[in-house]
């Protein structure tokens, strides 16, 4: 018996390996929530310039050319078949929902009022993805990402001033098919590079949002000042692409629950960054708040599943 454990235990080296996995997925994952608290502000910044369908449109027409530019360049094979209908989940709720929706909300709406959808976004996605790829997460890990959804919700509710408008509506839709394009490019980028993950869904897109950007632009005014051109290129480059396929890469690493829960902290980065760049007042429970949801990260990141 004694020798039989010993022989199917891990190897040290495997331990190691697996560990340091562990971890640059951690670092990849925290990179694109950070790239993603920036998405708010910089869409605030584009709204300056840009009509909410022009803004969305042409940020996904940059955010494919790019995508494709680095698809052409490397030589990669077009996604199989039975991939596309995932990456069309991955098309619709992150390349075109999640940006309409909340570039609408944001029309009437603060960042720190919109943050809301983003506290709730870690929980949503888990629960989805315990639907759709049959993860189990712990009790502790559910408890823990409860109580940090919780906290996040009552700091950006009471930011907000309790009410509710019709910009809720966007912002509650905008969860849903984000974490239904989270889930499945999650369970994608276990196949396939992450960025390939979401370079095809952007490419697969390029039928509508070429059209959509050509009619928006006709439609809308554009004046083009500093603050809509860096803010369209952020939200095209930095968080369309770039900061996917960290993301991506993260949640193939430690898995969708795990990787899921690092974005409680993005409603507290997304204020801080509203604060600096937009000029919007932060109130002392952001501390507090940002306390208790760095505990409930702590949790979730140590529950085993």
């Amino acid at each position: 018996m004694r020798a039989q454990s010993s022989a199917t235990a891990p190897s040290p080296i495997a331990v190691t390996a697996h560990r340091d996995r562990a971890g640059l997925g951690t670092l990849q994952a925290a990179l694109g929530v950070v790239a993603f608290s920036l998405t708010f502000p910089a869409t605030a910044w584009g709204l300056e310039g840009f009509g909410p369908w022009s803004l969305v449109a042409v940020r996904s027409v940059l955010a494919a050319v790019i995508a494709g530019g680095c698809l052409l360049a490397l030589r990669v094979p077009p996604p199989a078949r039975r991939h596309r209908p995932g990456l069309a989940v991955v098309g619709a709720g992150v390349v075109l929902g999640f940006p309409m929706l909340t570039t609408l909300a944001l029309q009437t709406s603060t960042t720190a009022h919109a943050a809301v959808v983003v506290g709730l976004l870690p929980l949503t996605t888990a629960l989805l993805s315990a639907l759709r790829v049959g993860a189990r997460p712990s009790r502790t890990f559910w408890a823990a990402a409860l109580a940090g959804a919780a906290a996040v919700v009552a700091f950006t509710v009471q930011q907000s001033g309790g009410a509710l408008t019709t910009a809720d509506l966007y912002l509650f839709a905008a969860l849903l098919v984000c974490a239904a394009g989270y889930t499945e490019g999650g369970r994608l980028a276990r196949v396939m590079p992450g960025w390939q993950v979401i370079g095809w869904a952007l490419v697969l897109c390029l039928p509508l949002t070429v059209p959509a950007a050509a009619i928006a632009l006709t439609l809308e005014p554009v004046r083009l000042t500093a603050h809509s051109v860096t803010g369209l290129l952020w939200v095209a480059a930095g968080s369309q692409f770039l900061g996917l396929i960290v993301w991506y890469r993260g949640m193939a690493a430690i898995g969708i629950p795990k990787a899921s829960q690092l974005q409680l902290a993005q409603p507290l980065l997304t204020l801080v960054w509203s604060v600096l760049l937009l000029n919007e007042h932060l109130t002392v429970a952001a501390p507090l708040t940002a306390a208790a949801v760095l505990v409930c990260i702590a949790v979730t990141q140590r529950a085993r599943g």
